[in-house]
């Protein structure tokens, strides 16, 4: 909650009382919270105005307790509240704030960033990433992050940095925003967000140790400003030799890309250059007219494309054979540089065969592929291209930072006896047909993908949701196993922004990546350096890919791309091309770990054999460490278990039954996503009537802020043993 009269941070908790309604009967739902009655009444016009089938009066007894009935349409009325209703009332937006849907790649992204834990987590400590270890302090998400660094050459005035990077942010919605996840995804602009940005002195820390612990905080992501910058001083002295002042910047995949950051950085220069404020209001087009754009896109063209380009199920996708365990883990970076003649040659080769050098360099990944698959004769092979999302028909769509880009499968099929100029131009003109759709992505193409005739069709929005999983006959999608090639157009700043920066004596270093994110097992990111060289950098999951493999995969792709260029002849094959590695072993990639299988129900705390029992739902995206500091804060008599919200739906009603037994009531409650498990649980279980007596649900928040909430629902509905 964020209001006048709400403490930041706040998170309401919502208690229904499951019974029997008449037709057209109101749904009551029971508010307590830090909520005042002006604040009630807020979420009341709220949902009245976003939500205006449903007829909302509000009671308030006294503050913090509230008593809201929705009326259903009176067309057959309803037994349920709708997801995006449930969201509204849980997270409301903020003052002077707007909702977007999350839709495409970054829904992808954000389900990543929410999943559960891999090992070790005990199942009352929810899932990870999002507020709060269970300790009650504030969390993020680990390695869920990417970091750009440079050093900073010329004069530098820490004030005017920080009032120049504050200026973007009153600027750049992007810069305003988190996620909420409570019922829908959902991305939340904020009217105001304060810049992040804290100064360290390299005698209290040094640059690796910098890097570790910025990428183990992560980012809050119900909190506004899913990026930071971190300035490591300069060295005492500042003589010839000495270290200079380093920035580095953080983000969160999720939120934006690559290119998005660089346009931010962009604009962080014009302010800084004129005195730490950035001339002109708010960016538009921005991530709302994007939001706008996309939803009025229609997908029939779309979708006929995407029934016939899916990567077929024995399409090879990983560059490795099978092997064992690596013994490693974190994220690995690797870096090799083409130098600009190298460059040269190689565009060369591929301009005069009709192509760019973004497609000889989709061709030698190609070629790994297939070389990895042991095979002999065509084979398919398919692996993740990156589309930058920005060249859509949205006048200004060049221009907004966010995250626009999408990996999409490009599907070839590989033949060692048919001319490299050939597969060359397989690719290339794979990628102008990826290109038409560059707002696509792994969820909507898993929707539109054949399916058996049994299976129900997929839904006919303008961007799909998250489905429930791969359809039948598909096979890997980037992003489930599959590896990515991403290749960086340059964005330099522009000429008379960069003679003003020298003027002041500043010049703006090109930022280099830290490892971070891979978002996959296997990323392949290309750019030009300021010399013209290419410069190849492969981010890689060290648990599925170890160094010693990574380095001979790095060092192949790059000899197969040297190389390219003295096969000039029409009919030089690629098998030709793979003769070059006939002596080199072929990388190993570990498989991917299977999640452990959850159990059914756990006893979290036994409690009086003839209390109530209070029953946590979990699911992706429950605060980290809130179910925790419940248990251990809770004193009543009551028994309390865990089920798992995504569990087969036999299995939960079962399990729900056992743990009540005769004459005890069960207390269905869940943090965020989990109250509304918790809420779907209630409606789809068949139990005797009056077993579940109520559900307790709560917004999103840090562990403690979520636990308090849970705290005061139950407390409210709880009856004392006999």
């Amino acid at each position: 909650m964020s209001s006048q009269g709400v403490p930041r941070g706040a998170v309401l908790a919502v208690v229904h009382e499951p019974v029997a309604l008449s037709p057209g009967g109101p749904l009551v739902l029971e508010l307590r919270g830090p909520l005042g009655p002006a604040d009630a009444e807020t979420v009341a016009a709220r949902l009245a105005q976003r939500h205006r089938a449903f007829g909302v009066a509000l009671d308030s007894h006294r503050p913090g307790h509230h008593t809201l009935r929705l009326t259903p349409p009176a067309a057959g009325g309803l037994a349920a509240l709708p997801a995006d209703l449930l969201a509204d009332l849980l997270a409301p937006p903020p003052p002077g704030g707007e909702i977007l849907p999350v839709t495409g790649h970054q829904q992808t992204l954000l389900r990543a960033a929410l999943a559960p834990a891999p090992t070790g987590t005990p199942v009352g400590t929810g899932t990870g990433g999002t507020g709060g270890s269970s300790d009650g302090s504030d969390g993020g998400d680990g390695g869920g992050v990417e970091q750009l660094y440079w050093d900073w050459s010329g004069p530098f005035d820490v004030a005017r940095f920080a009032a120049a990077w504050q200026s973007v942010v009153d600027r750049e919605c992007v810069l305003r925003a988190c996620f909420d996840w409570v019922a829908a995804p959902r991305l939340v602009l904020h009217a105001r967000a304060e810049a992040d940005i804290a100064v360290c002195s390299p005698a209290a820390v040094t640059w690796p140790q910098l890097l570790r612990r910025d990428r183990a905080r992560g980012f809050a992501l119900h909190r506004p400003g899913l990026l930071r910058l971190t300035l490591l001083a300069a060295e005492p002295g500042g003589g010839a030799g000495a270290a200079p002042p380093r920035v580095l910047l953080t983000y969160h995949p999720a939120l934006l890309d690559e290119r998005g950051v660089h346009l931010l950085l962009r604009e962080f220069y014009r302010a800084y250059a004129a005195g730490g404020i950035l001339p002109g209001g708010e960016r538009r087009p921005d991530l709302r007219d994007h939001a706008r754009w996309l939803a009025g896109q229609d997908t029939t063209a779309a979708r006929q494309f995407w029934a016939r380009a899916v990567p077929p199920p024995r399409a090879a996708t990983r560059p490795g054979r099978p092997g064992g365990a690596t013994g490693q883990s974190g994220p690995g970076l690797l870096d090799t540089r083409l130098r600009a003649p190298e460059t040269f040659r190689l565009r060369s080769w591929a301009a005069l065969r009709g192509a760019a050098e973004s497609s000889a360099l989709h061709l030698v990944w190609a070629l790994l592929l297939y070389r990895a698959a042991g095979v002999s004769g065509p084979l398919p092979v398919s692996f993740g291209v990156q589309l930058s999302g920005r060249d859509i028909a949205l006048p200004g769509a060049a221009g907004i930072p966010g995250l626009l880009d999408s990996p999409l499968p490009m599907t070839v099929t590989v033949d060692p006896a048919a001319p490299l100029a050939s597969l060359l131009h397989q690719v290339r003109d794979t990628l102008l047909d990826l290109a038409a759709y560059p707002w696509a992505s792994t969820e909507t193409i898993r929707a539109w993908a054949p399916r058996p005739p049994a299976a129900p069709a997929p839904a006919a929005g303008p961007v799909a949701g998250p489905v429930a999983g791969p359809a039948a006959g598909v096979g890997p999608l980037c992003g489930a196993g599959g590896t990515l090639v991403r290749f960086d157009g340059p964005l330099v700043l522009p000429k008379v922004l960069r003679s003003e920066l020298a003027a002041q004596g500043v010049h703006a270093d090109t930022p280099r990546s830290a490892a971070g994110a891979a978002g996959g097992p296997l990323t392949l990111a290309a750019r030009h350096d300021t010399a013209g060289g290419l410069v190849l950098g492969l981010f890689y999951d060290r648990a599925q890919l170890a160094d010693e493999d990574a380095a001979a995969l790095h060092s192949q792709c790059v000899r197969l791309l040297r190389a390219l260029p003295e096969f000039r002849q029409a009919q030089a094959s690629a098998g030709q091309l793979l003769d070059l590695l006939a002596r080199a072993a072929t990388p190993r990639m570990a498989p991917p770990v299977p999640p452990a299988p959850h159990p059914a129900l756990t006893v979290l705390r036994p409690g009086h054999p003839h209390a109530d029992v209070i029953c946590l739902v979990t699911a992706p995206g429950v605060p980290a460490g809130s179910y925790d500091l419940f248990v251990r804060g809770h004193r009543g008599p009551e028994e309390i278990v865990a089920v798992h919200g995504d569990g087969a739906p036999g299995v939960l009603p079962a399990a729900l039954h056992q743990a009540a037994g005769p004459g005890r009531r069960l207390v269905l409650c869940g943090c965020g996503p989990g109250g509304r498990a918790a809420y779907e649980l209630a409606q789809r279980t068949p139990h005797a009537p009056g077993m579940v007596s109520a559900v307790v649900m709560t917004g999103i928040g840090d562990a403690a802020a979520s636990a308090s909430a849970l705290a005061r629902g139950v407390r409210s509905v709880l009856t004392p043993p006999p």
